[in-house]
């Protein structure tokens, strides 16, 4: 089960390791996690001059902290079997990628390795002590609190958050991933918050079966530090209104896109400041693998048939190239209605810019009894992700129940845009 949050401005010993001369990430074995371990915190400066080589710092000791530029701060959790994680390095040299920052990894693997998550998790508030006495000291040598920015996984979304109510909500931004309880300015929820696609279903796929669902919020929030992969999410009251595309205007029409996830979502920070409360829902949907992008069309659709006619839609989309992408429109059946116009929410995992050939396939869903046709008056495509592109239309198609139905769309006319 994986919630994903965002929260924009919340609300023990420091052993220094100077004599390393590249600090390393804790590395603990199981056997560390069986008897348990004490709490030892370690924190770690990265700049864009030493990527691969950290800094040890600590409250008596800054290091090369730079204080006019923003810290971030990555806090992991519970570490059950005592190895690193497995995502640290990528988040580091993803966060240098796309800002010239301090980031420092807070360590504290010397206490969050147990197999009892509780003796874990009393250690939180300790390490949280020793985060703001290390925040302390940066804003004495003229830091800011508006450029501290904490990423909290698992249980480090609650040292984030103890270290957030510590200064009164006025930290720049905390982003908790992994976390159980919407808490945040935005709360997102990928698919809807459960079960993610490409983690295994039963006890048989191993350790995934634990890991994968819990750990798809870094991987998602990885994804947003790379240009192939920007995730839109849709403000909503649920996922069922998100799915039935309910909310695609974000509430701000004509004037500022829907938030992303990830790195960027603070972009939505001064819309919301206007909010009351300051909070919002927001739902999307990701693909089985990385990148995890999908994007978002309409489907609009005008039936001329006499009856009601209810079921799903498959489309699948072809460029030139010869790419093929599909969407499945199954979650409940659409109804049709003679001269009514449906539109229904298609996501897609690769973004084709120029169609060449779309197909439809209509289904009620029976196995026995007659097979219906859906006539088509219209059918319209138009891409949510750029709104600019030309809509593409057909007409007077007839589908045949559980029949792929293939043709070249032509562009529609601007009175129908």
């Amino acid at each position: 089960m994986l919630r994903l949050y965002f929260f924009i401005g919340l609300m023990c010993l420091v052993k220094s390791d100077t004599h390393e001369t590249c600090p390393s990430f804790t590395r603990l074995s199981f056997h560390s996690a069986v008897v348990g371990t004490g709490l030892n915190v370690k924190l770690m400066l990265y700049t864009r001059r030493n990527r691969t080589c950290a800094q040890a710092v600590n409250s008596t000791f800054l290091g090369n902290l730079n204080m006019t530029k923003k810290t971030t701060f990555i806090i992991h959790g519970f570490r059950p079997t005592g190895s690193p994680p497995v995502w640290m390095e990528d988040l580091v040299q993803g966060l240098l990628d796309v800002e010239d920052m301090n980031v420092i990894v807070v360590d504290w693997n010397r206490g969050a390795t147990t197999i009892i998550y509780s003796h874990a998790s009393s250690k939180t508030r300790k390490v949280a002590v020793v985060l703001k006495a290390f925040i302390d000291q940066m804003l004495v040598q003229g830091a800011s609190l508006d450029d501290i920015y904490m990423i909290g996984v698992s249980l480090g979304a609650h040292i984030a958050g103890f270290v957030g109510k510590m200064y009164n909500g006025q930290l720049g931004r905390i982003t908790a991933l992994g976390y159980k309880e919407p808490l945040g300015n935005i709360d997102f929820y990928p698919n809807g918050g459960l079960d993610q696609p490409g983690c295994p279903k039963t006890i048989l796929g191993g350790l995934q079966y634990f890991k994968c669902d819990h750990q798809r919020s870094v991987y998602l929030y990885l994804s947003s530090l790379r240009e192939n992969c920007s995730i839109t999410a849709y403000p909503c009251d649920s996922y069922r209104d998100y799915r039935n595309g309910k909310c695609i205007n974000c509430g701000i029409p004509q004037k500022e896109s829907c938030p992303l996830l990830g790195y960027y979502a603070d972009n939505w920070k001064e819309y919301l400041k206007q909010k009351d409360p300051p909070m919002t829902k927001a739902f999307f949907d990701t693909a089985e693998k990385e990148p995890y992008c999908m994007y978002h069309y309409f489907v609009d659709i005008i039936t001329w048939n006499k009856n009601i006619r209810r079921g799903s839609i498959t489309i699948k989309l072809r460029d030139k190239a010869g790419n093929i992408t599909e969407s499945k429109i199954n979650h409940e059946p659409a109804v049709f209605q003679k001269y009514h116009q449906v539109s229904l929410l298609a996501r897609f995992n690769q973004d084709l810019d120029k169609v060449a050939t779309i197909s439809l396939v209509f289904s009620t869903g029976s196995i026995i009894g007659p097979r219906y046709k859906l006539r088509v008056l219209r059918m319209k495509l138009r891409s949510l992700a750029h709104p600019e592109r030309p809509q593409l239309c057909r007409y007077d198609l007839v589908l045949m129940e559980n029949t792929e139905t293939v043709f070249q769309p032509i562009l529609c006319p601007k009175l129908l845009m």
